[in-house]
């Protein structure tokens, strides 16, 4: 067990630095991406500043409580957009051109080479202004997190990382069936934009969607939660189970679209 852990790590080092070169080639480019990023999180603070100021709170949710959920939300927006969406998307092109038995060949698991095949460094500032929007929270709140309340959300964003991979692989994994998947990636993004904002403030049936079928909450809001102390236990465990069940379902769906897959040569 130990050494094919080894041998993953070592890939996914081998990737990692593969993808730091390519993306220092363009040093000018690299550091516009770099400033491109803060201006994004910058202006998407913007929306909050303005509600927030006509009211002291939005659904139960006081200014510091959602600068957590909009931590969270530049985190996963990094993750997505730096490892996750760059990698995935590369299989999409391989489909098109039949390239893909390059990547399947290889005696390496298929879907950790793709998942790890494009990594965007600059994406990683992300992580740094995610940092500067909690403490700005807690400032705001008056005090700072537990040792518990940071390590319970350090678990939560774990799951809330699988969750994400897992929703985006499961769209990857319709291009084995429609080949173009540009609208669906787009819609995913649209609709993952709705994670900026706390769960409470949606209702009805579009709450539903955003907890169950599309699982928003589980991505910002249980870890803000976690993060303030808050989080109850039904939905710490409801969030490891969901994660759990929707990484099996991807894979599930992965096995089986590799299965149908023809190459340019078939």
């Amino acid at each position: 067990m130990r050494r094919p852990l080894a041998r993953y790590g070592r890939l996914l080092l081998v990737q990692l630095r593969a993808s730091v070169l390519l993306g220092m080639q363009y040093r000018a480019d690299f550091l516009l991406d770099g400033v491109v990023e803060v201006f994004w999180v910058a202006t998407a603070i913007v929306p909050l500043l303005v509600v927030f100021a006509a009211r002291p709170s939005v659904a139960g949710w006081r200014f510091g409580e959602a600068l957590m959920v909009m931590g969270w939300f530049t985190f996963l927006e990094g993750v997505l957009e730096g490892t996750i969406s760059p990698s995935l998307i590369s299989v999409v092109e391989h489909i098109r051109k039949g390239t893909l038995d390059f990547v399947l060949l290889k005696p390496a698991d298929a879907q950790f080479l793709v998942s790890t095949a494009r990594i965007q460094p600059w994406r990683a500032l992300n992580v740094l202004t995610a940092l500067v929007l909690f403490a700005w929270g807690f400032r705001a709140l008056g005090r700072g997190p537990s040792a518990g309340a940071v390590a319970l959300a350090a678990v939560t964003m774990l799951s809330a990382v699988v969750v994400l991979y897992s929703l985006w692989l499961l769209a990857v994994s319709a291009a084995f069936y429609v080949v173009r998947i540009d609208n669906l990636s787009h819609l995913f993004n649209a609709v993952f934009d709705a994670a900026r904002w706390p769960i409470d403030v949606f209702h009805g049936a579009v709450r539903f969607t955003f907890t169950f079928v599309l699982p928003l909450a589980l991505m910002t809001t249980v870890p803000s939660r976690a993060l303030l102390g808050v989080l109850p236990l039904r939905s710490l465990v409801g969030s490891l189970a969901g994660a759990a069940l929707t990484f099996a379902l991807s894979r599930v769906v992965w096995k089986a679209s590799i299965g149908r897959y023809t190459s340019a040569g078939g």
